[in-house]
């Protein structure tokens, strides 16, 4: 249960931080967001990820939770790196 638990939140956090960049906004969205919703975006990633944090250190202590972490970063981060550059392609085709 807290591999799920972990791994949605590194997923929302990662999202998160995604939309909080300017690229991926102008990408998806053709338009920047207001700087007040960019810094909640990057408060909400960064919480995200240090809740997926404490969700693991406390079912596995410390030492085996941070390793568990590293590993749930890594594939939530890669999940969105491709279905950002997913997007972008399936976008460039219709134009």
């Amino acid at each position: 249960m807290s591999h799920t638990v972990a791994q949605l939140l590194c997923l929302v956090g990662f999202s998160a931080l995604a939309f909080g960049l300017r690229r991926p906004q102008h990408d998806i969205l053709r338009r920047s967001l207001r700087r007040p919703v960019v810094l909640a975006l990057r408060a909400v990633g960064a919480c995200a990820l240090l809740a997926a944090l404490a969700v693991l250190v406390d079912a596995s202590g410390w030492g085996f939770g941070l390793v568990k972490f590293s590993g749930h970063t890594t594939l939530a981060a890669a999940l969105v790196y491709l279905a950002l550059i997913g997007y972008g392609r399936r976008s460039a085709m219709r134009q």
